[in-house]
């Protein structure tokens, strides 16, 4: 059995459904349980139209409304219904004024429920014996709201009950991904990107023996194509490297996908739904050896730099505890951490909450700010371990400043920070060195 996963480019319209479709008729043999994302792009209207009528401007809110039901309605006319339902939730915004989490939450949600009843319909008309399974009855998460994280036990019973029977009857399973809901019954998200979790943890809880993405790209590349034209794709990859790239901002794998597949041990493979014959990427716990130093470059951008520096740090005990509380408190996460004898330097990429940490900061030392700065980070296995790692990156890229640097701390990860505007001389810099020649086990030119 398999778990394939469309994202949102996958059934953007009615052509990408009917491509994706194939794909999944091409696999009927391997009792596919099918997980989809929302219309390319519906996700993000659902939420502005919750904005708009939040902040009193219903007209706004109703043309988009009108406009994501056009869209919807081309493609399964009975959605018309749920439609009603989203704009009596939009008068109810416009009248309370406020656009919580756990609303965001519900808006955003009928993206995934609308697309996964127009998949299991289109899959009827082409004669696939398919069944809608709704996410909601099946993934149980707490209840932090646009985060939300399942509780792994009672989502794989309620999965397996939901599924099984269906799949061992030889008939297709398909649920929207990236929404669930509290044990009470209120619906939550897992956050943006979170069908891909939604695909591992049910193939965890299936025990499937693999999850395919499917999405726009014909798998994980050496460097972001946009920015390095010859990148080649990378055929093969380990889950921890997959996970550091994902991390630190290769879009094509969401984090937390590969967390329940490592568990189990069920590859992942990241394949092009515009190119179905290809290979794809192939994610598994141990990947083949690469006579290349690395196996890519990421980047993220947007990155924010706050440096503390107190004269208390000296030869002081706790100042570092107190200093992450603070992050703590906020619910924010740190990627990378440099620190001397009187100061602490760390990056953030959330900056929703800066204002109420850098009181608090205050109040440890003197606090220092510097925006629009970007991650790039090289990615390959034992790089802690391999002498001249960092020699060869600043060798390739010695006209560009570098403000920061983290090594050691990961076997697989070699990371620092330059200014936002060098960032792409930089990834190409690099890219030209560390794949002037590649292992063409490991690599293979981009279709």
């Amino acid at each position: 059995m398999i778990v394939i996963k469309f994202g949102g480019t996958s059934v953007e319209d009615a052509a990408a459904i009917d491509r994706s479709c194939y794909i999944v008729g091409e696999r009927l043999s391997r009792r596919p349980f099918v997980i989809v994302s929302a219309l390319g792009g519906a996700t993000n209207g659902l939420l502005e139209a919750g904005s708009y009528a939040a902040r009193g401007e219903l007209g706004k809110a109703m043309t988009i409304a009108d406009r994501l039901e056009y869209r919807h309605a081309e493609l399964l006319p009975s959605i018309a219904e749920h439609f009603v339902r989203l704009r009596e939730l939009l008068k109810a915004l416009a009248a309370i004024g406020e656009f919580s989490p756990r609303t965001q939450d519900l808006i955003a949600s009928y993206g995934e429920v609308l697309s996964s009843l127009i998949v299991v319909d289109r899959m009827k008309r082409l004669g696939l014996d398919a069944v809608h399974v709704d996410a909601r009855q099946c993934v149980v998460t707490d209840d932090r709201f646009g985060r939300a994280s399942p509780i792994l036990d009672l989502t794989t019973s309620r999965l397996v009950e939901a599924a099984r029977p269906h799949l061992d009857a030889g008939r297709l399973v398909v649920m929207g991904g990236y929404i669930g809901s509290t044990l009470s019954g209120t619906t939550t998200t897992l956050g943006r990107g979170g069908s891909d979790y939604s695909a591992a943890i049910a193939g965890a809880a299936l025990n499937a023996d693999e999850i395919q993405i499917w999405t726009d790209v014909d798998g994980m590349m050496t460097a972001d194509p946009r920015i390095v034209p010859g990148a080649w794709k990378v055929k093969e990859i380990s889950f921890d490297e997959a996970s550091e790239l994902a991390y630190f901002g290769a879009k094509v794998l969401h984090p937390l996908t590969v967390l329940p597949a490592v568990e189990k041990n069920i590859p992942v493979y990241i394949l092009n739904s515009k190119n179905p014959k290809g290979t794809g990427t192939r994610i598994t716990r141990e990947a083949r050896p690469c006579r290349n130093l690395i196996k890519s470059i990421a980047c993220k951008r947007g990155i924010t730099i706050v440096t503390v520096s107190s004269s208390r740090m000296l030869m002081a005990h706790g100042f570092l505890r107190a200093l992450f509380e603070v992050f703590d408190r906020h619910h924010t996460s740190v990627d990378m951490v440099a620190t001397s004898e009187v100061s602490v330097s760390l990056t953030l990429d959330d900056v929703s909450s800066l204002q109420p940490i850098l009181e608090e900061l205050k109040q440890l030392g003197d606090v220092e700010v510097s925006s629009k700065t970007a991650l790039i980070c090289l990615v390959g296995n034992n790089l802690k371990y391999t002498p001249g790692v960092a020699r060869r990156a600043f060798g390739s890229i010695a006209d560009i400043n570098i403000l920061m640097v983290s090594h050691g701390a990961s076997n697989i990860n070699f990371s620092f920070l330059v200014d936002e505007k060098d960032a792409t001389a930089a990834i190409q810099k690099l890219h030209a060195d560390f794949f002037r020649e590649v292992d063409s086990e490991v690599f293979e030119p981009a279709v």
